[in-house]
């Protein structure tokens, strides 16, 4: 027996709301610090430890089975870092734009030992170890009695991040569930995956230039640029040649380069891009370098700050904070971060663009059950498809919505993706009350 899994959706509240030259793919579709070395593959159990096993990808088939019998210390974040979605969040009550709809087992089903490889691109974002990585495995564990889960982070190294892949690929997965460092690179990655009748789904990032990606699940991400731009142009108030710092997301990301394309939609001829600069890595201490260079030349004179998430907001914040700006200028992110969700209760940041991730790593671990078992995938678990340069991919779109101090109690505290308990510790008491939280 199987039962209709909704997505949870969520209504754009900002209506109409980084990156190399050159045409970008775009959804076809209208849905709506230093960094660390190299990070081996964990053999951390799923968000309970039972029946989904996650394996080393170097690890034999032996070792791998052991993964169940003896769960690895390398558990899921500690709830006080997680989002309470990793349990069962109720779905948001501002709910109107519909998501697309992939049928899943009610009751965990047998794959015959199937092994799905969830490959991260890095931590730097808070979001890919407490969020999306304990979601997918609980989900996985909740549909398959007996998938194996092998996981890797690429701490944000594509060369690392390919040798992940090979050794998942010769530990025997049966699904490569990818989200690239450097969606080019990974083309690679996609193409050796084929040769040996491996699907393949892009999670979050689009992989570009290969015939050999499946599905891609994400976010209409040039519509997340939109949005950040519709809410800037609004905290600005019309303010006549408004001077703007825009700082992108990494170059080797394909999402950076339609976050920067919305964005550019929005604000060019509106305000002036006094300096604007991409961000290796999505690196918040370079972010922050970014904005001491563009306060330098500008002399601290700055109307407000596109951010294109809640890591480069935060380097770009204590960059201002440093050299002591005022008046405090508005300044955007994406992610919803829980520092970013109690910046924008103090006003240090002006609005984030929350995207519900419990769907989009619930649909692929969905999906990569379905492909990896055979199961058909039906029409209506897509709405969309996405030019990768290659071909059009399959894809499942998710809709974004802009938070700002006025509907974080109706967005991201409604839908359980951080509590009114994690977000108003003693610090942001204050804040909250003020907030109506």
């Amino acid at each position: 027996m199987r039962r209709l899994f909704s997505a949870v959706s969520i209504a754009v509240f900002v209506a109409g709301t980084a990156c190399s030259s050159g045409t970008q793919p775009a959804a076809t579709s209208a849905p709506a610090a230093a960094t660390p070395a190299p990070a081996k593959p964990t053999t951390a159990p799923a968000a309970s430890p039972s029946a989904v096993a996650v394996a080393s990808p170097a690890a034999s088939p032996a070792a791998a089975a052991s993964a169940v019998a003896k769960p690895s210390a390398v558990a899921a974040a500690s709830p006080a870092a997680s989002p309470a979605t990793v349990a069962a969040p109720s779905p948001s009550p501002a709910a109107a734009a519909q998501n697309p709809v992939l049928p899943a087992p009610s009751s965990p089903q047998s794959s015959g030992g199937k092994k799905i490889a969830l490959l991260l691109p890095e931590s730097k974002t808070t979001r890919y170890e407490t969020q999306d990585r304990p979601l997918f495995q609980a989900k996985l564990q909740q549909i398959c009695s007996d998938c194996q889960v092998i996981y890797s982070n690429a701490n944000q190294d594509a060369t690392a991040q390919q040798s992940q892949a090979e050794a998942a690929l010769t530990n025997g997965a049966n699904v490569l569930v990818l989200d690239a460092v450097d969606g080019a690179a990974a083309a690679v990655i996609a193409d050796r995956a084929k040769q040996q009748n491996v699907p393949v789904i892009a999670y979050d990032r689009l992989i570009t230039g290969t015939q050999n990606v499946d599905y891609y699940i994400s976010f209409d991400n040039e519509r997340v640029g939109v949005l950040q731009g519709t809410a800037l142009l609004q905290a600005l108030q019309g303010k006549s040649n408004a001077q703007v710092v825009m700082i992108n997301g990494s170059p080797t990301d394909n999402n950076a380069s339609l976050f920067k394309r919305g964005a550019h939609s929005v604000l060019d001829g509106k305000v002036q891009v006094a300096k604007e600069y991409d961000t290796p890595d999505w690196s918040p201490d370079q972010a922050q370098n970014e904005m001491q260079q563009a306060l330098t030349a500008l002399g601290n004179k700055v109307d407000g700050v596109y951010a294109a998430n809640d890591g480069t907001a935060g380097g770009a914040i204590a960059a201002m904070k440093a050299a002591g700006v005022s008046p405090w200028p508005p300044i955007t992110g994406q992610d919803a971060e829980l520092t970013a969700i109690q910046r924008i209760l103090t006003g240090d940041q002006y609005m984030t663009v929350y995207k519900a991730i419990k769907p989009e790593a619930e649909d692929a671990a969905v999906l990569a059950f379905d492909l990896a078992t055979g199961a058909q995938v039906p029409a209506s678990a897509t709405n969309g498809q996405t030019d990768n340069q290659a071909k059009q991919v399959a894809s499942i779109l998710l809709t974004p919505v802009s938070v700002t101090k006025d509907n974080v109690k109706s967005t991201v505290v409604a839908d359980g993706f951080w509590t009114r308990e994690q977000i108003c510790t003693s610090d942001y008491a204050a804040a909250c009350q003020q907030a109506g939280i």
